[in-house]
């Protein structure tokens, strides 16, 4: 078996395998390079010795870590990954498709790929097209979110490791569902990050909120892309995952003429057109930049879709009327700023963002641009657990406004996202927890949150403390709740709004500058058209009367009961309900 790594900042590297050790010797065709074959089989444990240190570091591109961040690394069959799958990828394209935010370690108590795997029945049921998983490379610990990690080719042990992921990419082929991975470039946790002593992986030119930044266009950056893009591209190859979740682009620092994303999505195309499989990157972005999904061949980056914070905001502070931090642009006329997302895409669109304390976005190009390069959400990971006390839309919502939430949703012009038990109004937490095992680091995350908090009036004792155990094991979903009302009603709810959609080819129009919007900021109303689909949501307290403009059309559903509209089009909605309608 040949192993190879890349070293530049050494002169000499030796292959510790097993009690063996290999010296190594510079590859001819390639600068920076080192290369030994060895017999090694499945498991075997392997790391790098780096000039004359002691000690024996894991393998950046190792596909293992059996040990955790702190041990070497473990060989891997790469290719029984890639054959032991006997389902097919479902082929769903993106425009088709409706997402399912999931965390491993938290979906179940137990906290794995198979516990997680035996659930997919209930996302079956419920609709869905796509699981999208939360960062599944290895991270100090047992519990965490995923986006400390540290090894971006390497698949988190407790969670099963790489047999235990492709065991669930297989099972989600076989029910059916496409499977999408959140995977971080921006940065690489501190704790097990050897990174630094192979190579110029991070630059000190720039810096990021999490430390220096990925070295993206410094000296030595060609190498440093290119194992980026080399571990992107083994998640879609090897184990058959069918898109990627892009954290936080905005962070990627990099100057250069061509764009790392460029670089990227051109990969990711090449791949898909190889494979004939439809293969797909979503961008985490703040900058409200259409260019992001804009084509390569129009001057864009050419990434499939991003996620739509401006959506979100403006239907939070519709529902909630919170005005704190970033909601206070949206707050103002919360229905208005629904309005245009729901129309333009962004609510900053060159506007000023009083967040920011400067003007913010760029306007989307409606003609040109499909309604499905933008992902629309009610609920995520980042938009509860980055809360206070990791508190749900169902913590302080009325279940007919949750039933609203998910109409703008579900039948909105975005692709429609998910996070785990929004669909039955979960009533459990899901609060930032680590599990650092390094006490100096603990103790900084401890106090750096309750800090944050601090600034905001929160108590320090009432911020949850990240490194609790219980922390972690009150984010886990109780999956008892679906059985039993309100949640068996909410869930319902989704199933018939998921079907609808699917049902409807109106509803996955990708037609932005056809939707047509109606609202009443005093008396909370909206109502907005998609095709022959009308939407119409009372977020008000009392029942409202809604002159529709048109006759013809009959109620599909409802969440309380209502008759359909009179011979004057005129349609009665009670309190904190939405009605979809058609011909």
């Amino acid at each position: 078996m040949q192993f190879e790594v890349w070293a530049p900042l050494t002169d000499r590297v030796a292959l510790r395998l097993g009690d063996a050790a290999y010296e190594m010797a510079r590859d001819p065709d390639r600068d920076g390079w080192w290369v030994v074959e060895a017999p090694a089989g499945d498991g075997d444990r392997y790391g790098f010795r780096l000039g004359d240190e002691p000690a024996v570091r894991p393998d950046p591109r190792g596909r293992r870590l059996p040990d955790g961040p702190a041990g070497l690394s473990a060989v891997v069959d790469v290719e029984s990954l890639a054959q032991g799958g006997s389902a097919p990828s479902p082929g769903v394209r993106l425009q088709d498709a409706v997402l399912y935010e999931l965390h491993v370690g938290t979906f179940t108590r137990e906290g794995t790929f198979d516990a997680a795997a035996a659930r997919l029945p209930h996302l079956v049921s419920l609709g869905v097209t796509h699981v999208e998983l939360m960062p599944v490379c290895p991270f100090p610990g047992r519990h965490g979110w995923g986006y400390d990690g540290i090894a971006p080719w390497a698949v988190h042990e407790p969670y099963g490791g790489p047999a235990g992921l492709a065991r669930f990419v297989d099972a989600a082929h076989a029910a059916g569902l496409g499977v999408v991975l959140d995977v971080v470039h921006n940065h690489l946790g501190p704790w097990g990050n050897h990174l630094p002593a192979f190579g110029p992986y991070f630059t000190d030119t720039r810096h990021t909120p999490w430390g220096a930044a990925v070295n993206l266009d410094a000296p030595g950056s060609d190498e440093v892309r290119a194992y980026l893009i080399g571990s992107a591209l083994a998640w879609l190859r090897d184990y058959r995952i069918d898109g990627l979740r892009l954290d936080a682009v905005h962070a990627l620092a990099d100057e250069r003429a061509l764009t790392f994303l460029e670089e990227l999505s051109a990969a990711v195309d090449a791949l898909a057109a190889e494979t004939g499989r439809p293969l797909f990157l979503i961008a985490e972005s703040d900058r409200c930049d259409p260019r992001t999904t804009t084509p390569r061949a129009a001057g864009g980056q050419g990434l499939h879709a991003q996620w739509n914070d401006d959506f979100h905001h403006a239907l939070h502070a519709a529902l909630t009327g919170e005005s704190q931090a970033y909601y206070a642009d949206f707050a103002e006329a919360p229905l208005t700023a629904l309005a245009k997302t729901l129309t333009r895409a962004f609510f900053h669109d060159g506007t000023w963002s009083s967040f920011r304390g400067r003007t913010h976005g760029r306007p989307v190009d409606r003609p040109r641009t499909p309604a499905h390069r933008f992902v629309g959400y009610g609920q995520t990971h980042d938009q509860i657990g980055n809360r206070a006390l990791g508190d749900r839309l169902s913590a302080s919502l009325a279940p007919g406004l949750l039933a609203c939430a998910a109409a703008v949703v579900l039948t909105g012009p975005f692709v429609p996202m998910l996070f785990m038990g929004e669909e039955w109004g979960a009533g459990t937490p899901w609060q930032y927890f680590t599990d650092h095992p390094d006490p100096g680091l603990a103790e900084a995350v401890r106090t750096g949150r309750r800090r944050e908090f601090a600034a905001h009036g929160w108590k320090a004792e009432d911020v949850p403390d990240p490194q609790d155990p219980a922390t972690r094991d009150r984010s886990c979903l109780d999956w008892t709740e679906p059985e039993r009302d309100p949640h068996a009603r909410l869930l319902a709810w989704y199933r018939t709004l998921v079907r609808l959609r699917r049902g409807h080819p109106d509803l996955r129009d990708p037609d932005l500058a056809s939707v047509r919007v109606a609202y009443d900021e005093e008396r909370r109303w909206l109502t907005f058209r998609r095709g022959e689909v009308r939407v119409v949501l009372n977020l008000s307290d009392e029942p409202a009367t809604i002159a529709l403009g048109r006759n013809g059309v009959r109620v599909l559903a409802a969440w309380e009961p209502v008759d359909h509209p009179g011979p004057d089009g005129r349609l009665h909605v009670p309190a904190r309900t939405p009605v979809l309608l058609a011909p």
